[in-house]
C-alpha cells in the first residue's frame, strides 16, 4: 500500500491496516527508524481505575462515608 506525505510531514494510515491493529483516533504510536525503515508500535494504554475498579472490599459492617471519614483522620 501506499501514501502520500502531506506538506505537514503527516501521512494516512490506510483504513484496512487501521482496522487490522485496531488503530482508533486517541491511539498512541510509537515511531522508530529500523535499518532505513519507520516502524511504527501500537502503545497499550492502561487505565488504571478500570484496572482495580470493583477489586476493592469495605470492612464488614461499615459504610462507604464510614470508611472515607476513617481513612481521612
Amino acid at each position: 500500500m501506499k501514501t502520500i506525505v502531506s506538506e505537514k510531514g503527516q501521512i494516512t494510515i490506510p483504513k484496512d491496516i487501521r482496522d487490522k491493529m485496531g488503530i482508533k483516533p486517541g491511539t498512541i504510536l510509537e515511531i522508530d527508524i529500523q535499518e532505513g525503515k519507520i516502524i511504527a508500535v501500537k502503545k497499550q494504554t492502561v487505565d488504571v481505575f478500570k484496572k482495580w475498579r470493583g477489586k476493592g472490599k469495605l470492612p464488614e459492617g461499615i459504610s462507604v462515608d464510614e470508611y472515607l471519614h476513617k481513612a481521612r483522620e
